[in-house]
């Protein structure tokens, strides 16, 4: 046994057992130690297995110095505390699926792993199995010629019972995460395979479905359709059977995998059927070990890469299947209770810890004229959290890195509509007990409601909205030449006044507004507009990305931004996402896009910038931010980062120091870096 891995298994239910007489059989583990919720329960799965160490509880078998690997067997809605806290004390992860109940949570997981540099895999074994491999094989080789359907399902026949794990909404019950996440992850995988890639992402998704009584989907279907024109249907229930078999259909033939998801659980002989056109059926046999063994096993050869390769689930892999399985419940409207606002589980972080700036922290600061407090260089925009996890995950990663900034609007989120990004940040600011730590900049009166009685009118409700007396910066999200600026002025004063707001602005003003509304304010002895949100960045906008845009990255902008010392919260700060894989000169399909950004002075601003990139080994995305950020005027860009590895991009712009020549080469003002 020396050599080998040592492993603790973290809960003792069926699955735990299962796994536990599978390493008896491993080549390259050993299992050490049993966690359970009870030292009795601990120690009745220890002798039944021999086990050697037996914990009473999940923290002692992390705390327990012989174990390097765990495996987490527990019911999923737990599955996001224990492998944060065993990424945290240094433990390699196999963690069962789905890894959390929802996107957030499997991306906190995985940015956890990334932090304390540790292995960490989502236990679907099929994709270990050498039957899975012998698919993609047949898939990638033409075997049925062009993948047109896959038909995928996974259902089983649960009797109702309001109490069992299956049926109860509060620990996240129904088919779509404890099965119909195998079906999901196989259409994607044989997309994938179709196309050239590790796995695909549906380009089209619909979902039918019923949800029961007791709020958990009982069974439901969806269609999917990926590129290269593939379908696929995938099905699955928690009170009705199903065959549960795999179909792949190609315009050459198609394919038949009787035992997709548990092939063989004891090792034997597995089968693909091919069915070729104008051919007899061909049987292909699959000798196989039992089939938790090649999981085991892929972890012990997987630790110096962190996570396992396709077909196994990569970390982008489990992320693309989480985003899918979300899609799924929204589409038939099923919300997990835990997952609404005010559930207790949204209360704290994920880690169970309090909310804490790291000490290792890149964020710099800056002091604005009218605040109390430093304002971050990165703020945080607030404008695409649908629901309480998101919002939460993303929140407390930022804070946690030293952002202290949150940029929302009356209309972000839909505007009136429940819960909306308003309610959702106030919520997070209030449970993490932060408002005096955080500046909040909030947004309102939007064309067609640009004018003092709507400005008042959407401030009261978006105070109402976040659950707070006051922001910290008021910004009008559109000017209205058709109104005196002066009649502005006046009434952001009385705001300023009142105690409703501590800083006012203008988004997507002119420079002449602003010289004008000043002008008045000194004039009248009044406070003036303080801070500037337009766009700035390294690419030029070609023309607005919506009505009443404003950018202010031409030279006059510039130097009225140098002169006057008004600070610019630049949005679109990285020109959406035009310094990704997104834009490219053959790439057209967004036509808006486009419109905004394509231009031959772009393209060569990015390729200046990939160029620096690579240099530097940082994302093109974090040069085009850092560009922003060496202005010889106060910047405080807005990011709107819609994942944690999105705001890591970001963050490293922090860590960038550009001199005054790379810069305007950059920008093409000079032929040398």
């Amino acid at each position: 046994m020396a050599g080998r891995l040592a492993w603790g298994i973290l809960g003792a239910g069926s699955i735990a057992r299962t796994f536990a007489r599978a390493m008896t059989q491993s080549t390259t583990g050993k299992l050490v130690a049993i966690g359970s919720r009870s030292q009795s329960s601990a120690d009745r799965f220890a002798d039944e297995f021999q086990i050697p160490v037996r914990h009473g509880s999940y923290q002692a078998l992390l705390d327990d110095p012989a174990v390097q690997a765990v495996y987490i067997a527990t019911p999923h809605p737990v599955h996001a505390q224990w492998a944060i806290k065993a990424a945290g004390a240094g433990k390699h992860i196999l963690c069962e699926k789905p890894l959390g109940i929802n996107h957030a949570e499997a991306m906190a997981i995985i940015e956890a792993a990334r932090e304390h540099d540790i292995f960490l895999m989502e236990a679907f074994m099929y994709r270990c199995h050498p039957q899975t491999a012998k698919l993609i094989e047949l898939i990638q080789s033409g075997a049925i010629g062009e993948v047109r359907l896959i038909e995928a399902s996974f259902a089983y026949n649960s009797s109702f019972d309001p109490d069992s794990r299956i049926y109860e909404n509060e620990l996240a019950g129904g088919g779509i995460l404890d099965v119909g996440c195998y079906p999901a992850s196989m259409a994607r995988l044989v997309a994938g395979a179709a196309t050239g890639k590790p796995f695909a992402d549906p380009v089209e998704f619909h979902a039918i479905g019923h949800v029961g009584k007791t709020g958990v989907d009982e069974y439901t279907a969806a269609l999917c359709k990926f590129p290269g024109q593939i379908m696929a249907q995938l099905v699955t229930a928690v009170s009705m059977n199903c065959d549960n078999q795999v179909r792949i259909y190609g315009n050459k033939g198609h394919i038949i995998i009787p035992e997709p998801w548990v092939p063989q659980r004891d090792g034997g002989v597995c089968k693909v059927i091919v069915s070729r056109d104008g051919r007899p059926s061909e049987e292909i046999q699959i000798e196989a070990e039992p089939l938790y063994v090649y999981e085991i096993d892929l972890v012990a050869r997987s630790l110096s890469d962190r996570q396992a390769k396709s077909p196994a689930m990569s970390w982008a892999d489990t992320l693309s299947n989480m985003r899918l399985l979300d899609q799924w419940r929204e589409s038939i409207g099923l919300l997990y209770d835990q997952e609404k606002m005010d559930a207790p589980r949204q209360q704290q972080p994920l880690s169970g810890k309090a909310l804490t700036v790291r000490p290792d922290h890149k964020m710099t600061y800056g002091h604005v004229d009218g605040l109390d407090k430093p304002l971050s260089r990165l703020v945080l925009g607030v404008d695409n959290q649908k629901q309480m996890p998101q919002m939460a995950v993303m929140a407390d990663d930022y804070f946690g890195r030293g952002g202290n900034a949150f940029d929302t609007a009356y209309i972000y989120g839909g505007g009136k509509n429940s819960p909306g990004c308003e309610r959702l940040l106030g919520q997070w600011v209030k449970s993490r007990s932060v408002r005096q730590q955080v500046v909040i900049i909030e947004k309102g009166a939007h064309t067609p409601h640009c004018n003092p009685d709507d400005l008042t009118r959407q401030l009261l409700i978006s105070l109402d909205r976040l659950g707070m007396d006051y922001v910290d910066i008021y910004m009008m999200h559109r000017d209205n030449p058709q109104v005196p600026v002066g009649e502005f002025i006046d009434v952001l004063n009385e705001h300023h006044k009142a105690g409703r707001i501590r800083l006012f602005g203008g988004s997507n003003w002119t420079i002449e507004r602003i010289d004008q509304a000043n002008a008045y304010a000194r004039g009248k002895g009044l406070k003036g507009m303080g801070v500037l949100s337009n766009n700035f960045s390294l690419a030029r906008m070609i023309e607005p990305i919506w009505p009443g845009c404003i950018s202010s990255s031409d030279p006059e902008s510039r130097a009225w931004l140098e002169q006057s010392r008004i600070p610019l919260l630049p949005w679109s700060s990285q020109s959406q996402g035009f310094f990704t894989g997104r834009s490219a000169p053959d790439k057209k399909e967004d036509a808006g896009f486009v419109r905004s950004w394509y231009s031959d002075d772009n393209f060569a601003r990015k390729d200046r910038a990939v160029e620096l990139a690579r240099q530097l080994n940082v994302e093109p995305t974090a040069i085009a931010l850092a560009y922003t950020l060496h202005q010889p005027f106060e910047v405080y860009p807005l990011i709107g980062p819609r994942t944690l590895d999105e705001t890591l991009s970001s963050m490293a712009a922090l860590s960038i120091k550009l001199t005054s020549r790379q810069v305007r080469w950059l920008n093409l003002e000079s032929d040398r870096p």
